[in-house]
């Protein structure tokens, strides 16, 4: 039976004027001429019986029914765009691969392991991306995303990667040994804007009592953060991944022997629009190799 749809250039012609709410810059988006999309969108019109557009000096704006049929078209067209691009990329184990990862975390911790990957993987390209919070994650850049949180993850597969341990440093010439946990807030407390409460989670885990909100200055990156805390600006509570190197150097000490781990972790996110992709699901069994958690993966 002949389905009656109508035809695909009508339809993205639509949905590219309904975007852009210009035909002449939808036009120009798909590569066609002002009044080619004009006649594909006259003849989509023609098919409903009923007006998508209302005209009005060198815009156009949708109608009711234009509203509709975007609302409903939009979804349909991105699912099908993300079909064709696992069906064209799934079994190809080369190409490039975008991971997402926090600023801080990228440096620190995955940029020293990404030339083993680059040498299993050798004709593969390796692109990171990065973002400050888990709403900036966008799933038409990233292959894989490192977050740290709690699942659920709309939109996404889910593997736990790592734990997290948190932990409370100082500056040696700020606290030479380790002091008792209220003696902490006596010192400024160095935060982190998108993780606010470290310090709350660390005192509840010692189960100590938390006076007052800690007072200090706020940081948007925790590469930032670290730094304040070597040259002695305050006290910092930190995922113990992240200052490695300063401990090992002697540049940070612990300021109190309590190591938190919170319930919530490194989570690796995969599109599901990208799940089963060939060098997608390799790379992505790699980096949980590398989290250090035993996992029997899909």
């Amino acid at each position: 039976m002949r389905r009656n749809i109508p035809s695909l250039s009508a339809l993205l012609c639509f949905e590219a004027a309904a975007r852009t709410q210009n035909f002449a810059q939808a036009a120009q988006q798909l590569n066609m001429s002002a009044s080619a999309l004009s006649r594909q969108i006259q003849s989509l019109e023609a098919q409903l019986e009923q007006a998508l557009f209302v005209r009005v000096k060198q815009r156009v704006h949708l109608t009711g029914a234009g509203q509709m049929l975007l609302s409903e078209l939009s979804p349909q067209l991105e699912a099908m765009e993300a079909t064709f691009y696992r069906l064209k990329a799934r079994d190809n184990p080369d190409g490039a691969l975008n991971i997402g990862t926090y600023p801080t975390l990228g440096s620190r911790w995955l940029m020293p392991r990404l030339a083993d990957l680059s040498r299993s993987q050798p004709r593969l390209t390796v692109n990171t991306i990065t973002y400050l919070d888990n709403d900036q994650v966008d799933p038409s850049l990233v292959d894989l995303a490192i977050v740290q949180g709690d699942p659920p993850f709309a939109g996404y597969r889910a593997d736990l990667m790592m734990r997290e341990t948190l932990i409370a440093v100082a500056a040696p010439a700020l606290i030479a040994t380790p002091v008792s946990a209220q003696d902490l807030l006596e010192f400024p407390a160095l935060q982190h804007r998108t993780r606010p409460l470290s310090w709350p989670i660390w005192f509840d885990d010692l189960r100590e009592p938390l006076p007052h909100r800690p007072t200090g200055p706020l940081f948007s990156q925790f590469e930032m953060l670290i730094e304040a805390a070597r040259y002695g600006a305050g006290v910092a509570i930190l995922p113990a991944l992240l200052v490695e190197r300063e401990l090992a150097e002697g540049q940070l000490g612990l300021a109190h022997p309590h190591h938190c781990t919170p319930s919530s972790a490194y989570y690796l996110l995969t599109p599901q629009a990208k799940v089963g992709t060939s060098r997608i699901e390799k790379a992505r069994r790699w980096l949980l190799a590398q989290g250090g958690l035993d996992q029997d993966l899909d």
